[in-house]
Formats: C-alpha cells, structure tokens, sequence
C-alpha cells in the first residue's frame, strides 16, 4: 500500500515516521527525509550546539523506533521507502560532526546519502537480518557513522581540504 496524505494523519507514529510529510514525495523520498532534518538541526545547534544536535539525534532515534514499527506494521512492510525518521535522526547525527558551514553540511549530505543507498558492509547485512522499528534504524545509524568517518578522512586526512 503506498501511503497517502490521509494516511499520514491517521496516527502520530505516520507523521514521525513519514517525516511530517517528506516520505509521501514521489521520487526519491529519503532524500526529501534527509533534508528535513536540516530545520532540527539549525534550531537545536542555535539552542545547546553540539550537544543539542546530538540529543535532538537521539530523540528522533528512540522516537523513530516505536514510529517506523508502527507505520511499518500499517503498511505492511518493515522498511517500506516512505519511512524516513530514519534518515532525520541519521543525518542529524552526521551534521552534529560537520563543519558548521555550506560546504561541511553540503558534504555531509552527500556522504550519508551515499553510504545510505549503497549500504556497504555491514550496513547491507543489518538492513538484510535486523527487521522492525529498531531494524529501520539501525542500518540509517551505521550509515551515519560510515559518513562521520567519511568527514574526518576529509578533514585529516586530505591535509588542506576545507569544509
């Protein structure tokens, strides 16, 4: 079943986990999921800054377990692609670690939604093994570290790359 916008308001765990709307896109949802991430991220680095991001990382991980479990169970598929709480918590966690800049959110972006789409060992292994709420968090979670590293190998390793 591809959700609708009814659907989306049917309970709150469907608002959370659709990220308030983005998942409903046609084309390329997890990337509009992505991308919702970045009001969070602003308002909560504004407010405590790293720290802030982090624990606003966290809450949208705990949160999107019951939520993806939820919907998931609605839907009738684990991991159904309009999910993307997974990529809002994800995405938070890597930009806690970017450079406050265009560039360093820019990078950010690209690396998470790279190591998302691609799952390289092992994240291809829990996205394949580990199912419900936790399971469509987890492998988003290890994407996110994939791409963490990703902006340290930048940043110390290409000695000069400036984000």
């Amino acid at each position: 079943m591809r959700p609708t916008r009814e659907f989306l308001f049917r309970h709150p765990a469907h608002f959370l986990a659709l990220g308030f709307g983005t998942g409903l896109a046609p084309k390329a949802p997890g990337t509009f999921g992505t991308l919702a991430a970045l009001p969070f991220f602003f308002l909560a680095h504004l407010v405590g800054g790293q720290t802030g991001v982090l624990l606003v990382a966290a809450i949208f991980f705990v949160a999107g377990i019951w939520a993806s479990d939820v919907t998931g169970k609605a839907l009738g598929v684990s991991d159904d692609g309009s999910i993307v709480v997974d990529e809002i918590a994800a995405y938070l966690l890597v930009l806690a670690f970017a450079p406050l800049s265009a560039a360093g959110v820019f990078i950010a972006f690209i690396l998470f939604r790279v190591f998302d789409i691609v799952k390289p060992w092992p994240i291809s292994v829990a996205d394949r093994r580990i199912k419900g709420g936790f399971g469509v968090m987890f492998d988003d979670l290890l994407a996110a570290i994939y791409a963490i590293i990703g902006l340290w190998f930048l940043r110390n390793i290409l000695d000069g790359v400036r984000l």
